[in-house]
């Protein structure tokens, strides 16, 4: 504000007035007999948290709470366990029932539909006089292959990979049949294009059926793979807690011995009885259905799949070796600078395979059922590639019926040497399937009525704690 040399302001100019200050009110004292303001409620827990621990500051209070934590470890014990051995068990029954008769069964699907191919080249051969044997072999194949489908489809989850694979099988396979049956009337008219839908229905197999069936074979041995995995881990959780149970059982009886200088709880006694029953129980079933779960693995299951994919070689070679005669010739492949014929190439690459594989066989076996068959299989191999060298020496030398007789002739020909291989490896599978059916029922058995009892005794064992906790209590009553 501007002011005048004498210290007033200037006329007009209105000076503001100063606010005054009010003195400070102290506090009123409240009425005399008036209520206390009321305090900010606790929550539940809290007060819960309070009353434990004023309870626990006397012996009653602290048997209750060492009542309730016994009786809550032994069924947290019994419960964890029986959930652990339900899983396992389950599994295992998977396994014997469902898993391993499903890659059994995606096995003889792909052995089935190889055979047909192979059956059908044969008939071929013969032209005009196929044999009735050669007819019903196909036929029963081809009816093997849509049974097994069927079944597959049935127990495969809907829209899965396998599924889908089996849908596309079952699709392929009227296509294929409808090209043999083709092949076969052309051929018995004496028309060349006959071998033409031959090779055009076996380049549909290998190339379309064989692949989409090994790849079902595949998943079905995974999920074989996935149920043992399942089934033979150790129930850690469940073993821990068992041991935790019957610590606090025995910290329960020292203590109540220590107070009471009685040696002998019932109650106590009969929980730490049952606990370890139901730990024994665990430790050992468990223990015996791993092992027979990894005997039914390594002494079947090995076995087997090794036996199927022989057999499944001793197929694919028999197909080559008899479109070897079919094809006369018109399909060749080159390996290096060298051509060779495509399905006589295929056929010494079989070989070598169903060669190595009834060497594995043999290594796999365990006794002398399971080895003898595949022994005899592989002298069979053997003489096999011995006729069959002598039969393409015949044909490279113009002597096409010549080799033929030597092929699918009714005697002294390679068809004796594989029906002898097949039947072997038939023999072979037939003792493995048994000594995995064996194995594994006494590995799942080990598990039967393990979850209920666990569960039982367990309930049982909690009643015990809390009425050998509840004597100690009403001695103070």
């Amino acid at each position: 504000m501007t002011r005048t040399p004498n210290g007033t302001a200037p006329p007009g100019t209105t000076t503001p007035t100063p606010v005054p200050t009010l003195p400070a009110v102290p506090p009123q004292p409240a009425p005399a007999g008036a209520a206390p303001p009321p305090e900010a409620r606790r929550t539940a827990f809290a007060e819960g948290v309070d009353r434990l621990r004023r309870a626990a500051t006397t012996e009653p209070g602290r048997l209750r709470v060492i009542g309730a934590v016994l009786a809550a470890l032994v069924v947290a014990f019994g419960a964890v366990t029986a959930w652990q051995m339900t899983d396992r068990a389950a599994a295992a029954d998977d396994v014997l029932t469902s898993s391993q008769p499903l890659s059994s069964d995606a096995a003889d699907i792909y052995r089935s539909l190889a055979d047909a191919n192979t059956a059908a080249a044969g008939g071929f051969l013969a032209g005009g006089q196929e044999s009735a044997a050669s007819r019903d072999r196909y036929e029963k194949d081809i009816r093997t292959a849509a049974a097994k489908l069927v079944n597959a489809a049935a127990d495969s989850d809907p829209g899965s990979p396998s599924a889908k694979t089996i849908t596309e099988l079952n699709r392929l396979l009227p296509e294929y049949k409808g090209l043999v049956e083709r092949a076969r009337t052309y051929n018995r008219q004496g028309f060349p294009v006959g071998g033409a839908y031959l090779r055009y229905a076996n380049e549909k197999m290998q190339e379309e059926m064989l692949p989409a069936a090994e790849d079902l074979y595949t998943k079905e041995n995974q999920r074989l793979r996935d149920d043992y995995a399942d089934a033979t881990p150790y129930p850690w959780p469940a073993v821990a807690l068992g041991v935790l149970a019957l610590a606090a059982l025995a910290w329960a009886m020292r203590r109540t011995y220590l107070r009471t200088h009685r040696v002998l709880n019932h109650g106590l006694v009969a929980a730490t009885a049952a606990t370890t029953v139901v730990l024994l129980w665990l430790t050992a079933g468990h223990t015996l259905a791993r092992s027979g779960l990894g005997d039914s693995y390594d002494h079947g299951v090995r076995s087997l799949g090794v036996l199927h994919d022989a057999r499944i070689a001793s197929l694919k070679a028999r197909g080559n070796e008899n479109l070897t005669l079919v094809a006369r010739g018109a399909e060749t492949t080159k390996v290096g600078d060298e051509t060779f014929d495509a399905y006589d190439h295929d056929f010494g690459r079989d070989m070598d395979a169903l060669a190595e594989g009834l060497a594995r066989a043999e290594r796999l076996a365990d006794d002398a059922g399971g080895a003898r068959p595949v022994s005899s299989a592989s002298g069979a191999v053997t003489e096999w590639r011995k006729r069959h060298a002598a039969a393409r020496e015949q044909d490279e030398n113009g002597n096409y019926q010549q080799a033929l007789d030597m092929v699918i002739g009714a005697k002294g020909a390679t068809g004796e040497c594989f029906d002898s291989v097949d039947a072997n490896l038939a023999t072979a599978l037939a003792h493995e399937e048994d000594e995995f059916r064996q194995a594994a029922g006494d590995g799942r058995d080990a598990l039967t009525g393990l979850p209920a009892g666990a569960a039982v005794l367990s309930v049982l064992g909690a009643a015990g704690a809390v009425l050998g906790i509840g004597r100690r209590l009403s001695e103070y009553r």
